[in-house]
């Protein structure tokens, strides 16, 4: 698992983009400094917030986050797959077909998913990013002006309305904001041509 890159802001100011590491050291060093708590640090990938506990020296601080490159604990079953069991919950049709399937219904099942993740690798993308946006405006546009709007700007694809919408909103958020609403845009067009 690779380190999650971010972002993080004090209310509208951007403090920095990278790797959680060197942004948690620079968010850290904002707070020392007298930014205002709390900061808001987003996962560039899905714009989930990062909880991070800044309590303490910048060693601990970071000693405290978690670290990507320790090996998972193995236990028995089959490690390199890295299977994990879970509950299935299937009516006695569907088990009786699985039963009579080549491999078992663990292996019939595993390619199931794999095929219908194949076929709607696209869509989803499309949908991962939309969410993505919709869940930074929310946090960290939601008390600006024009927010309701823009948002529906966003969802309509109105390119011009959500640009002129956000014009006024603070620098370092609307050029944060314009990357995911680019990506979101692509993702979505990209998925009406898979279509």
């Amino acid at each position: 698992m690779s380190a999650p890159t971010c972002t993080a802001f004090d209310h509208h100011r951007l403090i920095a983009s990278g790797p959680l590491a060197m942004v948690v050291r620079a968010a850290k060093l904002a707070l020392d400094a007298g930014a205002s708590e709390p900061l808001l640090i987003f996962d560039e990938h899905d714009s989930r917030q990062i909880e991070v506990d800044f309590r303490g020296t910048l060693a601990e601080v970071l000693a405290r986050l978690p670290t990507t490159d320790a090996a998972p604990a193995r236990g028995p079953g089959r490690p390199k797959l890295g299977v994990v069991p879970r509950e299935v919950t299937l009516l006695p049709r569907h088990w009786d077909w699985l039963a009579g399937q080549p491999g078992g219904a663990s292996s019939v099942l595993r390619r199931l998913v794999e095929q219908a993740a194949r076929g709607s690798g696209a869509k989803d993308r499309a949908r991962r990013a939309v969410e993505s946006v919709d869940r930074f405006m929310r946090v960290i546009g939601g008390d600006l002006p024009g927010y309701e709007e823009a948002s529906r700007a966003f969802y309509r694809g109105d390119r011009a309305s959500f640009d002129a919408l956000t014009g006024s909103w603070p620098t370092d958020v609307r050029e944060h904001l314009s990357r995911l609403v680019a990506i979101a845009w692509d993702e979505q067009a990209d998925a009406g041509e898979a279509s």
